[in-house]
């Protein structure tokens, strides 16, 4: 049974083709997976014959998935591997392009990217997008929303880049050494062993986005350096780029002294997700009380994500959506 419903004024039919066949697989995915999702994303019918593949279902719908296999395709010539995040990524750009009047007045339609000695790094959402247009033009970025959406992984890629440009001379990441609702007790060994597991998702990212050598290169001279945030009092970091991630998790005093350790030619990230605190019952989070306070300052960009930017499996995106939804009724109910 087709994915979408019959309208014989909007229904239309899209053939797609595509000139390296071997290419075409890798676009297609295992077992057709790549297709598979976006028939189900978009709500089209995708039939694959070879290196052709027939779209069908609504007219707006099947233009977006030729533009989403387009560019997939693209990215395949261009030399890099496809990914489920990719997928969802191409998509959500296929969906948020500006509309015929706004492409006539020349509003851009390409995501913003940057190439690291090791990989490119391109927005896959429109959120991303605009987080990645603010930290090109802010000293202070403050990125709140759910997991999966790529806070972390964008502004330590964006830290990355400074550095091998130069503009930086260090990288700082820090986090708050918060238990998320677990006592996990005594951590033996010295003080990198101890706070190794609050700060393991910033090394994911570095060996995500660094040869693993020059990662462990680079934190044995200092010029990237991971700390937990109490480490931070009394310190003065210019010529940086510091990034604090899971901030909601910073109390107000913490997160105001994080700020003002803001040096002459540094750059600062804050990240963090407001609907996870792990904070004692009754503290106020700083990540909350910052972007109240700081928000609309010069030279300081509050980047709200939400469901629609979630880059991990499809199911993720649900899931948030579902938790705001029985937050958004709780908030509703009568005390």
């Amino acid at each position: 049974m087709k994915p979408w419903k019959q309208d014989v004024e909007t229904a239309a039919q899209i053939v797609v083709a595509f000139d390296d066949n071997q290419l075409a697989m890798r676009l297609f995915g295992r077992h057709s997976e790549n297709l598979a999702l976006i028939e189900r994303r978009l709500g089209v019918a995708a039939d694959q014959r070879g290196n052709h593949v027939t779209i069908e279902g609504p007219r707006e719908a099947c233009e977006q998935a030729r533009l989403t296999l387009e560019s997939l395709y693209q990215q395949l010539r261009d030399g890099h591997d496809l990914t489920s995040g990719d997928v969802e990524g191409a998509i959500r750009q296929s969906l948020s392009r500006p509309t015929k009047a706004e492409a006539e007045a020349g509003e851009r339609t390409g995501f913003e990217q940057f190439r690291l000695r090791k990989r490119l790094v391109r927005a896959r959402t429109a959120g991303q997008d605009a987080y990645l247009r603010a930290l090109s033009k802010n000293t202070l970025v403050l990125a709140t929303g759910p997991a999966g959406t790529g806070k972390t992984w964008l502004a330590v890629a964006y830290a990355v880049l400074l550095l091998e440009r130069r503009e930086v001379d260090r990288i700082i990441l820090s986090r708050p050494a918060v238990e998320a609702g677990e006592r996990l007790g005594f951590l033996p060994g010295d003080m990198r062993e101890k706070v190794d597991p609050y700060l393991r998702p910033i090394y994911d990212a570095l060996n995500d986005l660094m040869d693993r050598g020059m990662v462990e290169r680079v934190m044995q001279s200092g010029e990237i350096e991971i700390a937990p945030l109490a480490f931070m009092r009394g310190r003065t970091l210019a010529n940086a780029a510091v990034i604090l991630d899971e901030a909601q998790n910073a109390t107000p005093i913490q997160m105001k002294m994080f700020l003002t350790r803001l040096g002459e030619h540094s750059r600062m990230i804050v990240t963090g997700d407001p609907s996870q605190i792990d904070l004692p019952n009754g503290q106020a989070s700083g990540l909350v009380e910052a972007v109240n306070l700081l928000s609309g300052l010069e030279d300081v960009a509050h980047c709200a994500f939400s469901a629609a930017d979630v880059v991990r499996h499809e199911l993720v995106s649900r899931i948030v959506s579902a938790y705001d939804s029985a937050d958004a009724t709780k908030k509703r109910e009568p005390r």
